[in-house]
């Protein structure tokens, strides 16, 4: 079986998000994808099985520590490597746990993503979120897996410095800290961190901007517009909201591929 190292959200090695993508031969056991994604150490590892003809690709996504409904950057690097490896067609679909998602190959070397929106509804701060993030809200809402905190500009972004042990404790998957962006060109910037699942903060969070790009969008007046993640590597999302759909567009580049030596049991 072969296994890839993909920067995604980039179009530079080691900026944006690094997923694994391991190509399948067969079903696989949980356990097994469970000891790899662990061993791979990154946010996410993505796991494609090739499914009958005129049958999406099965895509299962594994954290280090848990297995998620669903993840960005890991989808755009499996794309990635079918589209750089093979004849894959333009557009591809793929089944998972959040349903049919599909990826299309644009002329720019931008590849889209159809996700669905996650559409957040204004709450209450549940105790020691605030305190373990250490800002000052001017909006906090939540959707199914994740809390948003508005702060009050770009620079209160980059200067967060949240206490992530205390962060774990949030009964949530991540925390979204964002703000209107100050730098030319980007409309609104982001961190997001999830301790909780393993990953203290995330480079490049694509499923974010499920919530992030309906939210913004809403608020800016355009449909489409361009995020950054400013994390340490950093990495840029194009969004666009299509109903109760969100595009997600970015670019991803090969950092490593390779055979896997530790197959899995058989059946």
């Amino acid at each position: 079986m072969h296994i890839y190292t993909v920067d995604s959200f980039t179009d530079q090695f080691f900026k944006g998000n690094p997923a694994g993508v391991c190509i399948l031969d067969d079903p696989t056991p949980d356990g097994w994808m469970q000891d790899l994604a662990a061993e791979m150490r990154h946010s996410e590892t993505a796991f494609l099985l090739r499914g009958e003809p005129g049958e999406p690709y099965s895509l299962r996504w594994f954290t280090p520590k848990t297995e998620v409904d669903l993840c960005g950057h890991a989808t755009l690097a499996a794309a990635h490597v079918l589209y750089s490896t093979g004849s894959a067609p333009d557009t591809l679909r793929f089944g998972t746990r959040s349903g049919i998602l599909s990826t299309t190959r644009e002329n720019n070397g931008l590849i889209s993503m159809d996700f669905p929106s996650k559409s957040l509804e204004e709450v209450t701060p549940p105790e020691g979120l605030l305190e373990a993030l250490g800002v000052e809200p001017r909006w906090v809402g939540r959707n199914v897996w994740d809390y948003l905190v508005e702060v009050e500009s770009e620079e209160a972004v980059r200067a967060a410095s949240p206490d992530l042990r205390a962060l774990e404790a949030v009964d949530a998957r991540g925390i979204i800290v964002t703000a209107q962006a100050s730098q030319p060109g980007v409309d609104y910037v982001s961190r997001f961190f999830a301790p909780r699942v393993g990953i203290p903060e995330d480079p490049v969070t694509g499923s974010a901007h499920c919530a992030l790009a309906p939210w913004w969008s809403s608020r800016l007046g355009s449909d489409t517009l361009l995020g950054a993640q400013l994390s340490e590597r950093g990495g840029l999302v194009r969004t666009t909201v299509r109903g109760d759909r969100v595009e997600l567009a970015g670019r991803a580049v090969t950092v490593l591929s390779g055979e896997l030596h530790a197959l899995p049991p058989r059946s």
